[in-house]
């Protein structure tokens, strides 16, 4: 079951109210052979991939509340910005995570991935997180939403893509793919 949560007057402050990174764990474990921590730079108080875009950068720059809030969909844990896209006055799409490694290599990261729509009204749309492991099925959610799309999660998907989709009416508006993470 889905929450909405509307980006709009007091829902907003109260999210952006509730977006306090959690503290820091006083066990944290050390990483895996092989695998190196995300550095982090800070933007606003959000923290983001030190090699994240500057578009990215910018976006949560521009509004840190609603990057705050759409970290909070993704869950406990989920601090790390790795990448955000805007659809012009469409959507707006972040993806996050928690800067720890479900696997063997650097990549090995779990990834959240959500599609907030920006036009106020209800709209056919969707997010699909696909990692960069081919024996890794996509993940999804579409549908007619007013709020977001998602949060979809794969455990190993740093380096791979969230592909954004929305129509208004018949027209397809949204159609674009961002990459998660900074990827050799």
């Amino acid at each position: 079951m889905k929450t909405v949560i509307r980006m709009g007057g007091a829902c907003a402050a109260l999210l952006v109210a509730m977006a306090v990174a959690p503290a820091a764990s006083a066990t944290e474990q050390p990483a895996p052979k092989g695998s190196a921590p995300i550095e982090t730079t800070e933007v606003r108080g959000i923290k983001v991939g030190a090699d994240a875009s500057a578009e990215t950068k910018r976006i949560i720059e521009s509004n840190a509340g609603v990057a705050a809030a759409a970290a909070n969909v993704c869950g406990s844990g989920y601090t790390i910005s790795t990448g955000a896209a805007r659809y012009g006055t469409y959507g707006t799409t972040y993806t996050w995570t928690n800067g720890k490694t479900t696997g063997s290599g650097y990549y090995d990261k779990p990834i959240c991935a959500v599609f907030f729509n920006d036009t106020g009204s209800a709209r056919y749309m969707g997010i699909r997180l696909k990692t960069n492991y081919t024996a890794i099925p996509d993940v999804q959610d579409f549908g007619t939403y007013s709020s977001y799309a998602g949060p979809v999660y794969q455990s190993r998907g740093y380096c791979g893509q969230a592909y954004s989709y929305m129509k208004v009416g018949s027209k397809v508006v949204v159609d674009n793919y961002l990459r998660v993470g900074s990827c050799n």
